[in-house]
């Protein structure tokens, strides 16, 4: 398993040189001449990649993984460019590029961050909703992307540095939100986008595919002009919820599902069940029986389904002995507790011999889960009652700045408590530096365009999937399930599921106090009505008894050892108190804290000061 490099550089001597600093296996070629380009493999980071291969004459690197391959082949068969039946993923998807250009591109549904040496140019596409990730930088005239960041880390021309803007948006966000890094002049390409790099530096970004709120598109005719019934737009979620399920299931193997009990990773389980030919294994965690769990429900749904079903016992010293570890595995921070968790799962499902997992994310920030309600409640209090801005004299930027801010203490992250948890030195450096609004202002205050989100609630499901999908579950999911040499893959984020929701009136997605309505109408009748209608209540993770018990000292020595003091980025006094439990922060404060551990961890895993 592997990841891959790519440089564009003024020759093919200097490119092959940066690519083996940063780590790759270079192929050399005693014929190359003329400009600069390269690509070369990653052999000792768990990851998808393939190549370089060559097609149309381009040559590409990729970590691609297509779902819909009949379709493209046909699409290349009917313009007049075939394609072996039995070519790999990443060289379909480079004739696709090759042919079509972004609408070839935007005609593929899978996962896939490819790298392209393109009419001189180095062409980066990252997949439509961020299942990979890419990762570019400039340095010495040289462009280099790789989908591992630890290896731009590595590369010597780049000398690159800890990135304080991103602290802060880590430590408001609990993830990075777009494309910034936490090391300085690297970037991550956005979902959805081509970049075009040019060797005299400059950088072309296309936009092949974005959501767009087409409220009553894909129905039947003779709805246009006025309103289908609800069960039309259930009926029609159906029918592409079995198509992406399908898709990702793998060939005449059995297939994992990640069970927790809620409704998504329940329907997923059913149209497992339902639509394929082999065993259908379930796993599900516990981290004891003292907790509230969704053991219940999963266990419910596992024999309603009739799935191999397994419960992993996660305990806190677990947690504890491989927190650095999962820490190390991410491109990018996460500060989710389930992450040791959830590398346990994948090494669980890699032990029993499967290679596909599938998994119900994506239901949440496609379809209206319970973490829109506090902004819906705060836009109701503050305006006229239509989601509108409060006509109160202020100008736009003061009620902007009213929504970034609610938008942002919503997450309940330590948006609020940075003065008091970042240094003065900290503070003083940020106050010139970008602020983590801008990556939300896009979706919370849309500029007129065809298509923009008009709703509250679809602008704020734009945002939760542009900033959290894909930049904390779809890469979490992905660099975990990597690291055990299996595919975590995620139905729910389907494009045209993606797009079937936006077309979708918001009241089908919250209806009164029912969330995600629409989804729930569409496979009611896969699964009991206890599953289907119960109230999401979210796994219970005992983070703040794991802090004071197996992980206090690990804690301890990280957050107020001499390494983390050199670094000079919290009050050590701040540290003291919410480790104490002091403070108003209750019941957060175990939350905010282990951001800073996670945080503290990965930065010594990236060896960055």
């Amino acid at each position: 398993m592997t990841r891959f490099c790519a440089c564009l550089a003024t020759t093919p001597e200097r490119a092959r040189s940066h690519l083996a600093s940063m780590g790759a296996a270079v192929r050399y070629d005693a014929g190359a001449a003329g400009p600069g380009p390269g690509a070369a493999l990653i052999l000792d980071e768990p990851g998808h990649a393939t190549g370089p291969f060559t097609a149309c004459g381009r040559t590409a690197v990729g970590e691609v993984t297509l779902h819909n391959r009949p379709e493209l082949l046909a699409a290349l068969a009917r313009s007049g460019a075939h394609a072996r039946p039995d070519c790999p993923d990443g060289e379909l998807l480079l004739r696709c590029w090759a042919r079509f250009g972004a609408a070839g591109i935007r005609l593929a549904e899978g996962m896939f961050a490819l790298a392209v040496h393109d009419e001189g140019d180095l062409v980066l596409i990252r997949d439509h909703v961020g299942a990979r990730t890419l990762f570019y930088a400039r340095a010495d005239d040289a462009w280099a992307a790789s989908t591992s960041l630890r290896a731009l880390r590595r590369w010597p021309a780049l000398g690159t540095g800890l990135e304080l803007a991103a602290v802060r948006s880590f430590l408001t966000f609990a993830y990075l939100p777009g494309e910034e890094t936490l090391l300085r002049g690297v970037r991550e390409v956005l979902p959805g986008r081509c970049l075009r790099l040019a060797d005299d530096g400059t950088v072309t970004e296309e936009h092949y595919w974005e959501p767009e709120e087409r409220i009553g598109q894909g129905l039947r005719e003779w709805y246009e002009g006025g309103d289908a019934p609800s069960e039309e737009y259930a009926l029609k979620l159906r029918g592409l919820l079995e198509e992406a399920t399908a898709r990702r299931l793998p060939d005449a193997e059995a297939v994992a599902v990640l069970l927790s009990g809620g409704v998504d990773s329940s329907l997923v389980t059913a149209l497992a069940a339902k639509l394929h030919s082999h065993p259908v294994h379930t796993y599900s965690i516990s981290f004891g029986d003292e907790l509230p769990n969704e053991l219940g429900y999963s266990g419910l749904v596992a024999t309603h389904c009739h799935t191999r079903h397994r419960v992993l016992s996660v305990s806190g010293d677990a947690v504890a002995a491989r927190l650095a570890e999962a820490a190390a595995l991410l491109d990018s921070p996460v500060g989710d507790p389930l992450t040791v968790p959830n590398l346990m799962l994948a090494e669980a499902v890699a032990g029993d011999g499967l290679r596909v997992v599938l998994n119900g994310e994506g239901g949440d920030p496609v379809f209206g889960g319970p973490k829109n309600l506090p902004m819906l409640v705060y836009e109701m209090h503050r305006g006229d009652g239509t989601g509108g801005f409060p006509d109160d004299g202020a100008d736009a930027a003061d009620t902007a700045d009213t929504r970034e801010n609610a938008y942002l203490r919503s997450y309940r992250k330590c948006f609020t408590d940075l003065p008091d948890l970042l240094t003065a030195d900290a503070l003083e450096a940020l106050e010139t530096l970008p602020r983590p609004e801008r990556f939300i202002t896009p979706y919370l205050r849309p500029e007129a365009r065809d298509g923009r989100m008009d709703h509250l609630l679809n602008q704020l499901l734009h945002c939760n999937l542009r900033t959290k999908g894909a930049h904390h579950i779809l890469t979490k999911v992905e660099r975990l399930t990597a690291s055990q040499a299996i595919q975590g893959r995620s139905p729910l984020f389907d494009r045209r599921v993606i797009d079937q929701a936006f077309a979708t009136p918001p009241r089908w997605k919250l209806n009164g106090a029912v969330e995600k309505w629409v989804l729930k109408e569409a496979v009611r009748d896969l699964l009991p009505g206890t599953v289907v209608d119960r109230p999401k209540s979210g796994m219970r993770v005992p983070v703040q008894q794991w802090l004071r018990g197996p992980l206090r000292e690990l804690a301890g020595d990280l957050l107020l050892g001499r390494e983390a003091r050199a670094r000079g980025l919290f009050r050590q006094s701040t540290v003291r108190a919410w480790m104490k439990g002091e403070g108003a922060l209750l019941p957060r404060q175990g939350g905010k804290l282990w951001l800073v551990l996670t945080l503290e961890l990965w930065l010594r895993a990236y060896d960055v000061t």
